[in-house]
């Protein structure tokens, strides 16, 4: 009887799945070593943890982990380069058979992942150049984040405007978002660039409401942000609505969560635009990068997934209150159909 109610469920949970335009693949679909994923471990060595964007994109990779049946493993440096590195090696010593490297510094990270390539172990990286061509590259096109986000802040304010800009160099997506400010203000000579600052230090948006606090008094002629991540938004609107200059000061950022749809919706938000993706569907692609790895299948050196520009305007006229609203009215938030073979099973949303 608890045999035949299984086969039931499993049938209706297919049915259910194809109704949702999701495929349903099995382990006996998938290709060896996948072919008993409960066999396979594989660990996500992660920096960066703190904030919506890293909650979401972990919640990414375990749904998909999930779905296909491996076992995952986490580890949490909590933004310490050396103990990332180290990290590295205990999944190596730990006999994982694919590691995700979720950002950190190229310094650290380059050696640690060569010597989890050279023990045989399938490495792909998200948001971190480990200069290394055997390690495919996941990625949100950072510069293109950052270029529909200015190209906004043109749009919404001309060309001549005197700007604040939130930057910390070193950390590989900040700095392909960079390469799109220094474009924009080579285009726009009239773009002038009064104060750069920035931190990672947790709390990062309380860190960078400091920092803010002191560049809007000592620059009060600034009307334009460049806040190129949501904590970083985050904070410059803390220190926004402090100062009371919600109506001199528009900010554009990357990425998006609830909370960032809240912030942007309220009266008088400062927070003009950000440009983003899912960030649990990038986790989702994470995973299935690294999945094609394992049974032979290449993913291509750099996997992309598209951003898309989202603007507080959208948000109003469209009663988008959360992530939920947000994929309802743009498909491509809930799904990105990037690494995706016949086999690879989707997580049930």
């Amino acid at each position: 009887m608890k045999l035949f109610r299984r086969h039931i469920l499993s049938l209706l949970g297919g049915a259910l799945l194809t109704s949702l335009g999701l495929t349903s693949a099995s382990a006996g679909d998938m290709p060896a070593p996948l072919d008993n994923p409960g066999d396979v471990k594989i660990a996500l060595v992660r920096y960066l943890s703190t904030g919506d964007f890293f909650q979401a994109y972990l919640s990414g990779v375990e749904s998909q982990a999930k779905a296909i049946g491996v076992d995952l493993r986490i580890f949490d440096s909590r933004q310490d380069a050396a103990l990332q590195a180290d990290m590295v090696d205990q999944a190596i010593a730990l006999g994982v058979h694919g590691i995700i490297i979720q950002h950190g510094l190229t310094e650290s990270m380059k050696e640690a992942a060569q010597r989890a390539v050279d023990a045989g172990i399938k490495v792909v990286a998200f948001d971190v150049n480990v200069e290394n061509s055997a390690i495919p590259q996941i990625e949100q096109s950072d510069y293109l984040l950052g270029k529909l986000a200015l190209e906004q802040a043109v749009k919404d304010n001309g060309t001549e405007f005197k700007a604040g800009y939130v930057y910390v160099p070193g950390i590989a997506p900040l700095d392909r978002r960079d390469k799109a400010w220094q474009d924009i203000r080579a285009k726009h000579a009239g773009i002038e660039e009064v104060a750069v600052f920035g931190t990672l230090d947790n709390p990062i948006a309380n860190s960078i409401a400091n920092q803010a606090r002191s560049i809007f008094q000592a620059n009060p002629d600034i009307t334009v942000v460049f806040a190129p991540y949501d904590e970083f938004a985050k904070g410059v609107k803390i220190a926004v609505d402090e100062a009371d200059l919600t109506d001199q000061v528009d900010t554009y950022s990357a990425d998006v969560s609830t909370a960032d749809i809240s912030a942007m919706r309220e009266p008088g938000s400062a927070w003009a635009a950000t440009v983003a993706t899912n960030p649990a569907v990038v986790g989702e692609v994470s995973v299935r990068a690294l999945a094609m790895l394992l049974a032979g299948v290449n993913p291509g050196q750099s996997v992309i997934v598209p951003p898309t520009l989202i603007t507080q305007a959208f948000l109003i006229e469209q009663d988008i209150k959360n992530m939920g609203d947000l994929g309802a009215k743009m498909p491509q938030f809930q799904h990105a159909d990037v690494a995706m073979p016949a086999w690879m099973p989707q997580p049930q949303r």
